[in-house]
């Protein structure tokens, strides 16, 4: 019988902050391995502020927005390779550039890490494309913020925390004027292509790695559920 399929978005900002990295790296391939006996697993990496550091020093060298892109898409795949190196075996170091050759090598007890493919994508609607290319699933993003809010929770004390929307819901809050706010809600291009193919969203706090294994596995967790229904 076929695994269900799951795959996780995760920020440059949770695998990369600079704070015992290696340890919560560590720690995150070993719940991956674990859940991964009972789901099939797939991973997209983020940039975080390694490509920011690189978009930026790269536009004040002269750099265009192509080129930018192109240089925050590496860090991206840097990062997957670093996931993919402390997964060993359960995965492979030779990173996918595209959601083709990801889902190809996708199969049960292997875990597939991939970061960005091409500008104009980011890493949240790769996840979702590559869900599709899966036959559908879930998609969880592991991201700073444990859930999706009105407002931006750090700025906004009154912000409410929603446990449960639709995607259509989802859909009107990305759409809405959040600032910098929207680092907790998901990419316009991911909500679009989740609607389509029917694939729910789970947003998480990405470093408690409690909640988001119950995630990963389909239990009750900490954080929203986005039905696509």
């Amino acid at each position: 019988m076929t695994q269900e399929v799951v795959v996780i978005s995760i920020g440059g900002s949770i695998l990369i902050p600079d704070q015992n990295d290696s340890v919560y790296i560590g720690k995150l391939a070993e719940m991956l391995k674990k859940a991964s006996e009972k789901v099939r697993v797939a991973v997209v990496c983020g940039g975080g502020k390694i490509a920011r550091y690189y978009t930026v020093t790269g536009r004040e060298l002269g750099g265009t927005e192509y080129q930018l892109d192109m240089l925050g898409i590496g860090t991206t795949r840097l990062n997957a390779g670093l996931l993919a190196l402390a997964l060993g075996d359960r995965s492979n170091p030779d990173i996918p550039t595209d959601v083709k050759t990801a889902a190809e090598r996708s199969k049960d007890g292997f875990i597939t890490v991939m970061g960005g493919t091409e500008p104009g994508h980011t890493t949240d609607a790769v996840a979702t494309m590559l869900a599709k290319e899966l036959g559908g699933g879930r998609v969880i993003n592991a991201t700073a913020v444990d859930a999706v809010y009105s407002d931006d929770p750090r700025k906004n004390p009154d912000a409410v925390k929603y446990s449960k929307l639709t995607i259509k819901e989802l859909g009107n809050l990305v759409y809405k004027d959040h600032g910098a706010g929207k680092s907790s809600v998901f990419d316009p291009l991911g909500v679009e292509i989740a609607e389509k193919e029917k694939i729910d969203i789970q947003m998480v706090d990405g470093r408690n790695l409690e909640e988001l294994e119950k995630a990963i596995l389909g239990l009750p967790f900490d954080g929203t559920y986005i039905s696509s229904q």
